[in-house]
């Protein structure tokens, strides 16, 4: 199952990748919300780097392992998670439309291994419509915040 959108930032390339590849605060934001997650490796982010996170959904505490496969800033990067048979591939794309303009096209690809993975994945089909709307509403409200921490940076 795949969602995408796609929105474009009033803010130059370079400040919107390093706010779209601010993993920390992605991180405070997931434990703000109940989630656990722990980074696995030092340093700073780079190709390799991933991470242990830990949540509860529909009831059930889940467990997933992210990795950051590709990352060519200020342009792209790939972020895998595998999780109880479930893989999800996030893929980030940055376009510099012009100089104070940039347009992000975000898209997750939900894959199914395992018989309980697609049982979830098939309820998930049934309110695609609903995760659709809420998925872009996320991305809508993320690239306000951005535009925002860029005319206060300004």
């Amino acid at each position: 199952m795949k969602f995408s959108t796609r929105e474009d930032i009033e803010a130059p390339i370079d400040h919107v990748f390093a706010e779209m590849s601010d993993f920390d605060t992605f991180q405070r934001r997931a434990m703000r919300h109940g989630g656990r997650v722990e980074r696995l490796d030092d340093g700073p982010i780079k190709q390799g780097s991933h991470w242990d996170i830990a949540f509860s959904y529909r009831g059930r505490d889940r467990r997933m392992q992210a990795e950051l496969t590709e990352i060519e800033p200020p342009h792209h990067y790939v972020v895998v998670a595998t999780s109880d048979g479930m893989t999800i591939t996030t893929e980030v794309e940055l376009v510099a439309l012009s100089r104070g303009r940039t347009r992000i096209a975000i898209g997750m690809d939900l894959r199914a291994k395992s018989l309980t993975a697609r049982l979830l994945l098939q309820s998930m089909k049934l309110a695609k419509g609903k995760l659709t709307k809420r998925f872009k509403a996320r991305i809508v409200e993320h690239a306000e915040d951005i535009e925002d921490a860029y005319r206060k940076s300004v």
